[in-house]
């Protein structure tokens, strides 16, 4: 009987669970976040300086990079627990195997013959106050000019001197890998 009762509360209180509905409470359509009861949240009242190192292949190319997809998960989980958005400064340095997420859709559609699934989600994060940069080291390996960049998207000498620029003057490192 009790292993019985037991089993149905674990059902009921997962099924509540499951049955959340996706939130964006920063960042609108992407980086859908869910409320987790009785968790430690981020502090409402701080200022967030953050610098995310930006890495991650994006395999499925009609499909959006994930780690981009992480920086608006990021940012509406902070949302979710109470930081404005003005108290979120964050900087992306794009580079490796995330480069071409920053390519402009004619070149995108060149090499991948897809439309670039990026754009948007970059016009988004722009929109809240990101900065996004890409390293200039990783455009010349691999192959892409400077004119094929989106122009949401700020060239960096390096993914190493913009990071450590960041870094510097107080930010955090995030890496996405």
């Amino acid at each position: 009987m009790r292993s019985t009762l037991f089993i149905l509360l674990l059902l009921i209180s997962s099924t509540e669970i499951v049955a959340q509905e996706a939130q964006f409470p920063i960042i609108k359509n992407f980086g859908g976040i869910y409320e987790i009861p009785d968790s430690i949240d981020p502090e409402p009242e701080t200022e967030y300086n953050i610098v995310i190192d930006l890495k991650t292949l994006q395999r499925d190319k009609a499909s959006i990079n994930p780690g981009l997809n992480n920086v608006a998960r990021m940012m509406n989980l902070h949302g979710l627990g109470g930081v404005k958005a003005e108290d979120l400064n964050v900087a992306v340095v794009i580079h490796g195997g995330a480069t071409d997420l920053v390519i402009n859709n004619e070149a995108y559609q060149e090499r991948y013959e897809l439309d670039n699934p990026n754009l948007e989600l970059i016009d988004t994060l722009r929109a809240a106050g990101i900065e996004i940069y890409v390293c200039g080291q990783s455009l010349i390996a691999r192959e892409y000019g400077f004119d094929e960049i989106n122009p949401q998207v700020t060239k960096g000498l390096s993914m190493l001197t913009v990071f450590t620029t960041y870094m510097n003057k107080g930010y955090k490192p995030l890496v996405f890998d």
